[in-house]
């Protein structure tokens, strides 16, 4: 006879976006869902350092939601630290979690050779947790000792998933849903309902406010550009290598097939954002209907003319010696540092240049104070004082926003009990757990960090 209820403790993800990290215990095992780092400038990431609020040996599994470094960052410090069980997720999660840990690595050394920052990891860390990896399937119902379990499509980033776990002996489901896409995406197939579950941990990045509509974010953004492009100036787009990225081609593609913006240089100067740019290619059954019509159609979805890639440092610096309008698209996406950072420098304070942010800006990172409206920066060390136009379109985002999650927990309405309401910041997670209980009288809570709370399976 098992004990019906089973105990989960937020470790990370509660408190802010980042970070996300879920335990789950039941039949004397623990289960970690999701071991992701902290993000959002230098206090967040020390945090990162700080020993595991669990002993690693004692996990017996980890389930991966998705291929961000903030659902996935940490994996290989648990594997220092002890862990030796499996691990699970999707075929296209496991694939580009290899390539974000090579550059996160890359990024590790490359600190610590500069400024001598300790690695959070070794790179041998990496190659043990990609050994204990096990790829299945969406639908693909699997054990795990006594628990089933099951990924459904979240439609956030290629192989993204949403984990349901119930008991063999049990008659309740707890599903954790890592991130929510931002349905219907130009890329990928819709966010799937909820279905017979009981229990919900879910997403509140945007839980308190809304996107841009489709149509709303395609004109800012094709006016934006076309209107710095009109006047001579360079327009920046830090964009998250993962997704985002991809959606930006997509829509260059577009505008530019369609001569809606005048063609000019377009740089993706990303050598990370150009590997996932090739994994997306081999995962074509996992685009939506649209977009699989176009590539049986003939079309290059991620290539127009005059786009180039580049992938040597030594070539990204050429760019500020070539005239005329131009686009630049560089990671990281919150201009916490990577390649955007040197653009920044150039262009910031030129009026004729504009940046566009089309993602979410964590509290403490260069981006955020941008958009905050800071008019003078520092970058590395260099003091830059800001001039252009910056624009943010919160439209692209791959996240649901307060509308679509509200409507999400809606599909599962019928048998939901109770909803954790985690990976936000406070504000956002606490509005949108009292639409929830406003509008479907649903048990809808804002779960304290560390705390231990029942979940009857």
């Amino acid at each position: 006879m098992f004990d019906k209820y089973a105990k989960l403790t937020c470790f990370g993800g509660v408190g802010s976006v980042t970070g996300a990290n879920f335990m789950l215990e039941i039949d004397g095992k623990k289960y970690l869902i999701d071991c992701g780092l902290e993000q959002g400038g230098n206090e967040a990431e020390k945090k990162n350092y700080e020993p595991f609020p669990f002993d690693p040996k004692e996990i017996d599994s980890l389930f991966v939601t998705h291929a961000h470094m903030d659902h996935i960052g940490r994996i290989p410090k648990l594997i220092e630290m002890g862990f030796s069980g499996t691990i699970y997720s999707t075929p296209a999660t496991k694939e580009i979690s290899a390539l974000m840990f090579d550059d996160a690595i890359k990024i590790m050394m490359y600190d610590y050779e500069k400024f001598g920052t300790r690695p959070l990891y070794e790179r041998p860390s990496i190659g043990r947790a990609l050994s204990l990896w096990k790829e299945v399937d969406y639908h693909m119902d699997f054990e795990v000792n006594n628990l089933k379990i099951n990924f459904k499509n979240s439609g956030h980033i290629l192989g993204s998933s949403m984990i349901s776990i119930k008991h063999k002996d049990g008659n309740n489901t707890i599903m954790f849903t890592g991130d929510l896409g931002n349905s219907p995406a130009p890329l990928l197939i819709d966010t799937e309902e909820i279905g017979d579950v009981q229990y919900l941990v879910m997403e509140s990045v945007y839980g308190d406010r809304n996107h841009d509509s489709k149509d709303e974010r395609d004109r800012k953004l094709q006016a934006t550009i076309k209107k710095t492009l009109d006047r001579g100036g360079t327009v920046l787009i830090p964009a998250f290598s993962l997704e985002r990225t991809q959606v930006i081609l997509y829509e260059l593609n577009n505008m530019v097939e369609d001569g809606r913006i005048p063609s000019v240089p377009v740089y993706l100067d990303s050598p990370l954002a150009i590997k996932v740019t090739g994994v997306y290619k081999r995962y074509k059954k996992e685009f939506n209907e649209l977009i699989q019509r176009e590539i049986k159609g003939g079309d290059d979805i991620f290539d127009f003319p005059r786009l180039t890639l580049v992938k040597d440092v030594s070539d990204s610096a050429v760019i500020h010696s070539i005239p005329g309008p131009k686009i630049i698209i560089a990671g990281s996406g919150m201009s916490a540092g990577g390649r955007i950072q040197s653009h920044e420098k150039v262009y910031l304070s030129d009026p004729q240049n504009s940046l566009i942010f089309v993602g979410y800006q964590a509290v403490g990172t260069l981006g955020r104070l941008l958009l905050e409206g800071l008019k003078r920066i520092k970058i590395e060390d260099l003091y830059v004082n800001v001039k252009c136009e910056i624009i943010s379109i919160l439209g692209y985002s791959s996240h649901k926003d307060s509308d679509g999650l509200v409507s999400f927990v809606g599909t599962g309405k019928k048998t939901l009990k109770k909803v954790f309401v985690a990976m936000g910041e406070p504000k956002s997670s606490l509005y949108l757990s009292q639409r929830i209980r406003d509008e479907y009288d649903i048990n809808a809570l804002y779960p304290e960090k560390g705390k231990v709370y029942d979940v009857e399976l």
